[in-house]
């Protein structure tokens, strides 16, 4: 993968980087708008709980990267601020799944919301030609990250 690097590569990477920040500055503001309430964490977990609803409290923690301790505590305020709703599981009923309660799935289509009407507002000060670049190269970006994780899978 590493391999196709053409003479550009280093001054494209650099521009890349510098696009990023600004992209994730536009992120953060529409995660400060949209759910100032919730720390960065906790809205991390609320975004694995909900690409793997049913999710026990093991898996959240190898997701997140955290201790199992740290991340029963941030379970118990997503719980606690009803987030988040334990649930036995099916198979083992000492095994906890983790769901998404209504409102957690409203917030997070809100903060989905708000981050693509920040965007639309950037890219509708930008060219039609540059807009349509950028969407095919992200498109691009996105495929060629997708193929490298496929690959890094079947040689694990």
């Amino acid at each position: 993968m590493g391999e196709h690097h053409g003479p550009d590569g280093p001054q494209d990477a650099a521009a890349v980087d510098d696009a990023a920040g600004t992209l994730l500055a536009v992120w953060d503001a529409a995660r400060e708008q949209a759910t100032p309430r919730l720390s960065g964490p906790q809205l991390n977990a609320l975004l694995v709980v909900e690409r793997e609803e049913g999710i026990n409290l093991r898996g959240l923690a190898g997701e997140l990267r955290m201790i199992l301790s740290s991340a029963s505590r941030l379970c118990d305020r997503l719980v606690a601020s009803g987030m988040v709703e334990r649930v036995p599981g099916r198979v083992d009923r000492r095994e906890i799944a983790l769901y998404l309660t209504p409102s957690s799935h409203a917030l997070l289509a809100n903060l989905r919301n708000t981050r693509r009407e920040i965007l639309a507002d950037v890219l509708g000060r930008m060219s039609p030609a540059g807009r349509a670049s950028l969407v095919r190269g992200l498109a691009e970006f996105s495929a060629a990250t997708a193929e490298e994780s496929r690959s890094d899978a079947r040689t694990a």
